[in-house]
């Protein structure tokens, strides 16, 4: 049974956060700290939970995860260079600090140091996926280049550990080159799950026993399982639906997750000081973020959101210190100190990525001398031409009201969408569709409509989309008309209140549309 104490402490403190204008996830690492000073320690039954966290987490990141977005240099490349240099950089820093009297540090041989350099060297998955959730940005183009980096770094590590584990790998192993076999047989698993509890036990299926166990079985790094099984379904129209069904379950294990660094142990001055001394070498971690990908010719906004999202260290640095431990390289106060410096960096970064925006505001003019001149293309104004009306979410909704505006008003319409495979079965089917997300604020920065833009319809499935894109407008000061569909009767009232002139309930309203479809086809029903 889980102790009270814990969901005491982590629904007071987590609230509490929430209350000051900080993510609950701080309140949960304040929690563990709490907890550690009161004598409370972990459990293997939290470490459970925590694990299943990260293994849910890392699932849920493989179900929205496109495979080409690893492939391009920005991610791929950009991730080695930061490590590398990363580390130089930490390695450099920590040799300076073995000249202090700072005993923790004295006695370091250059293995030591470099694994200690290594360990710091990468940024949080939980925690950018985490802000990143928070602030609906999880499809937005810096936010896309975080992710991919932090993957790129999971993989990295997944190489150290495997390199650095007792006995390699199953010759098993090879046998999961096959698992793209599978993916029909799994697509048709998914076809018959429909769309309940057996959707979540289906999905903890793939993230636990065909991801995670399937891999531990063979000698590999189960989170790893974990993340190509979402992969594997990604493409899959119920990947999403799944990854909603996880959300809580995964958010509710997270909890365990930030408890436990908290639960770590407690540090002594020397530690805390080293720890200290850590967290204030995190801007040249960020700087170097900045630089790197500012040097694929992206905007300085784009260059500083990405990086702001990966100021922290990581939860792979406490598994890579666990190593060098149990090698004898380090001794167990590392594990303390860089849990610590973990904790601290949450806590810095938490309000970083909240004041965000202002931030931009506030240096952007000196930041863009670092941007180059030719941008990438991803990151290049999106000129829209000089249509009159825009469909904002292409399903099958936004396909059906873009084919009757353009049969009525003609070839004045042109369709917003996300999802990039979608944008060319579209622009296949002759209509004019540009890829984009509206509840990116990238997007807002970027796009170029013309002046003859007369109406907006807001057709995106996710009701906080279509709010946030209502809000972007208001504050753009459009003058036009904007329309949009809902669910249910408080979002059409909180539409309302940003300006959109006419709300289309559609639970309401598709009856009345059935009984005039079916009148419409028989003539004889009608009096």
């Amino acid at each position: 049974m889980v102790d009270p104490l814990l969901i005491l402490f982590a629904f007071g403190f987590g609230l509490l956060a929430k209350q000051v204008g900080l993510p609950p996830l701080v309140g949960f690492l304040v929690a563990g700290f709490g907890l550690n000073f009161a004598g409370q320690q972990t459990s293997d039954q939290l470490t459970l939970f925590a694990d299943l966290g990260v293994t849910l987490l890392l699932f849920t990141i493989g179900l929205k995860l496109n495979i080409r977005q690893l492939l391009k240099p920005q991610i791929w490349l950009g991730a080695t260079a930061h490590m590398g240099l990363t580390s130089i950089l930490f390695f450099g820093l920590l040799k300076l600090l073995t000249y202090s009297n700072i005993d923790l540090l004295n006695g370091l041989g250059g293995g030591a140091l470099l694994l200690v350099a290594f360990a710091l060297s990468f940024s949080s998955t939980v925690f950018a996926v985490k802000v990143l959730e928070d602030k609906g940005e999880m499809r937005g183009l810096y936010g896309q280049i975080a992710i991919g980096i932090l993957i790129m770094q999971d993989l990295f590590a997944v190489v150290f550990m495997t390199i650095y584990k007792d006995g390699w790998p199953s010759l098993w192993a090879f046998a999961l080159l096959g698992l793209p076999l599978l993916r029909p047989f799994l697509f048709r698993i998914l076809d018959r799950v429909g769309h309940g509890e057996v959707l979540v036990l289906c999905g903890l299926f793939f993230a636990l026993i065909l991801g995670a166990e399937l891999f531990y079985l063979v000698g590999l790094k189960p989170d790893l399982g974990a993340l190509i099984a979402g992969m594997l379904i990604a493409s899959h129209t119920k990947a999403e639906e799944m990854a909603k069904a996880l959300f809580n379950l995964k958010e509710l294990f997270l909890v365990a997750f930030f408890l436990n660094i908290g639960l770590t142990g407690l540090p002594t001055l020397d530690m805390a000081l080293v720890a200290v001394l850590i967290v204030l070498a995190l801007p040249f971690k960020v700087a170097l973020y900045f630089f790197i990908i500012s040097l694929f010719g992206f905007r300085a906004r784009t260059s500083l959101l990405s990086s702001l999202t990966l100021a922290n260290y990581s939860e792979f640095g406490l598994i890579v210190a666990a190593i060098g431990w149990k090698s004898g390289l380090l001794s167990g106060d590392w594990l303390v100190v860089i849990a610590l410096a973990l904790a601290i960096s949450f806590l810095v970064s938490s309000p970083l990525n909240i004041h965000i925006i202002s931030m931009y505001r506030y240096c952007g003019d000196f930041l863009q001398r670092f941007q180059r001149r030719t941008l990438h293309p991803e990151d290049q104004p999106l000129e829209l031409g000089n249509p009159e009306i825009l469909v904002f979410g292409m399903g099958r909704v936004g396909s059906g009201c873009y084919d009757e505006l353009r049969s009525r008003f003609g070839d004045v319409v042109v369709g917003i969408e996300h999802n990039s495979f979608k944008v060319e079965k579209h622009e296949q089917s002759g209509r004019r569709v540009k890829l984009g997300d509206a509840s990116d604020s990238d997007f807002w920065e970027k796009i170029r409509t013309g002046d003859r833009l007369r109406l907006i319809m807001l057709a995106m499935p996710n009701h906080h989309n279509n709010l946030f894109t209502a809000r972007q407008l208001r504050e753009s000061n459009y003058q036009g008309k904007v329309a949009a569909v809902v669910r249910f009767t408080d979002e059409a009232e909180e539409l309302k209140a940003e300006g959109v002139a006419s709300v289309f309930n559609m639970y309401e309203e598709a009856g009345a549309g059935f009984a005039d479809h079916v009148c419409s086809e028989n003539a004889d029903l009608e009096r």
